[in-house]
């Protein structure tokens, strides 16, 4: 291991990404009003890649799919041959949508529950089905999305263009003769003849007459079945689902607790952290996102209004409300003032793939730590330190309660997070890298991208450097000296498991960008 540090040392930090647009899906025209319902709340690839879903604020989610894999060459041996270049331009299709959840009404608390998706996570796909969790406020819902195979009726042996319709048909399958009809049915009145006379039969009659039968033909539809629904449960608005790497459980998370549920029982759940004070006025503290491990199915993380993350053991007790450690940043002697607590919330969290790190967003900073290191974070990066002058304005408008998400690379060289102006930032994370590119969500993306150097505030290690890192910090005014819009905000985005590639929510578009 350390020999390895050593040669990556030597070799230097990883050079800037240069960012190219890959694809749009819903974009907007020139002065196109968005529809609310339309917002895109949620993003998230599954694990191998080639799956992606995006929640929106109209209770739907859409699923897309990974098209340039499966036009490749078909076999290994075949591409290790030809010395093919796997990391191709990657391109997704629309697979399909369904409607998740649906506006309903708390009678008991005469609240209104929107149907706006707040998290969407991907389970293990079997047998070709692809299954995945979604949760607005209130309620998680299970779902299998799998192809099945199209039903039809076939066609009795009677003329089908002189048919008045099926429901003719099948009442005229015994004679032509009206007399038949008064053996059968006592009928003797023509006039009720049960036979339409708009069939056509052949002179000599059907030897045999064939009924119409269910039949199962060549092609597919994509069907979406909610499979359980994992509802009443939490009494505050839920703020993170999270699956398990043992497959078989998953946690949900309000202000207050985080329940854990098995996938197979949707009737009940355990609540293993439980931060509700005796008196609700005691309360200082909330918790505001959760995550499991990827590969401890023990251990799982959750984040506070108050800045910290609490790393927590399933095995230690059965109520988890004392942590194994505790990861918070030290606030500066004389910087305290009205906004600290706000600004320090943290809005999400997120493990690295081998689960060594956690990155924490907060309202002005991205911070990336060691789980194995208490004292402080190993990276701080500065996304919003030029809002500090503004964060009176930001408060009277509500924007400094915004909830920014974050993502690391799946080979933990950089990590992600969005900003406003409908701008993200992505940040190398490697010790000596000095990236810090800034990137805007439409089809230029390098058109707002800034560099500018690192600040390292203070050496740890040779290995292992506490670093301040900064994006554009000019008050109020991008690159180019336009002012930053608080109405365009890039909330939600994700990082390709395995590959350079980033997709992020603007409003209603969905925007892919590779490198």
């Amino acid at each position: 291991m350390n020999g390895g540090d050593d040669v990556a040392a030597t070799a230097g930090p990883p050079p800037p990404l240069e960012w190219k647009f890959s694809q749009v899906f819903g974009e907007r025209t020139a002065g196109e009003e968005v529809q609310e319902v339309d917002i895109i709340s949620a993003i998230e690839f599954d694990k191998t890649g080639d799956h992606l879903a995006t929640g929106d604020r109209g209770g739907r989610v859409v699923l897309f799919e990974r098209t340039d894999t499966k036009e490749n060459i078909g076999s290994r041996r075949e591409l290790e041959r030809m010395d093919y270049s796997v990391g191709r331009h990657p391109e997704f299709r629309y697979k399909t949508e369904f409607q998740s959840h649906e506006p309903e009404f708390d009678y008991l608390k005469s609240l209104e529950i929107e149907e706006k998706i707040n998290k969407i996570r991907w389970c293990q796909s079997s047998n070709g089905a692809l299954f995945l969790l979604s949760t607005n406020d209130k309620t998680i819902k299970f779902w299998k999305v799998q192809e099945k195979k199209v039903k039809k009726i076939s066609d009795m042996n009677i003329d089908p263009s002189r048919a008045v319709g099926n429901g003719s048909v099948a009442s005229s399958s015994v004679s032509s003769s009206p007399k038949q009809c008064l053996a059968n049915w006592g009928y003797a009145d023509r006039s009720l003849n049960c036979l339409s006379s708009d069939l056509s039969f052949p002179p000599g009659g059907f030897s045999s007459l064939r009924l119409p039968v269910v039949v199962t033909i060549n092609e597919t539809s994509l069907v979406a079945r909610c499979r359980r629904v994992y509802a009443h449960a939490h009494d505050y608005h839920i703020n993170s689902i999270s699956n398990n790497s043992d497959g078989e459980t998953f946690i949900s998370a309000d202000d207050l607790r985080i329940n854990l549920w098995n996938l197979e029982i949707s009737n009940q759940s355990f609540n293993i952290v439980d931060v509700k004070p005796a008196n609700m006025e005691d309360l200082t503290e909330v918790i505001t996102s959760a995550e499991f491990h990827p590969t401890h199915c023990n251990t799982l993380a959750y984040s506070s209004s108050k800045g910290s993350i609490r790393l927590i053991d399933l095995r230690q007790s059965a109520l988890c409300d004392s942590h194994s450690k505790l990861f918070e940043e030290q606030e500066a002697p004389g910087s305290r003032s009205f906004f600290t607590e706000i600004i320090a919330s943290i809005s999400d969290i997120k493990f690295s793939k081998d689960g060594r790190y956690i990155l924490s967003r907060d309202y002005m900073t991205l911070k990336l730590w060691d789980i194995n290191m208490d004292s402080g974070p190993v990276s701080t990066f500065q996304v919003h330190e030029y809002l500090r002058p503004k964060l009176c304005d930001l408060y009277e408008n509500d924007s400094i309660f915004d909830k920014f998400e974050c993502c690391l690379s799946g080979d933990g060289l950089r990590v992600a997070t969005g900003s406003y102006s409908n701008l993200f930032r992505v940040f190398g994370c490697a010790a000596g890298t000095t990236e810090a590119t800034t990137l805007e969500a439409s089809k230029n993306p390098m058109r707002r991208q800034v560099q500018t150097p690192s600040r390292p505030s203070r050496s740890l290690s040779s290995s292992l450097t506490r670093v301040v890192r900064r994006g554009s910090e000019s008050p109020g005014v991008d690159a180019n000296g336009n002012s930053f819009d608080f109405t365009t905000k890039l909330l939600h985005l994700a990082w390709h498991p395995t590959e350079n590639s980033i997709a992020c929510a603007a409003a209603n578009s969905l925007y892919m960008y590779y490198a």
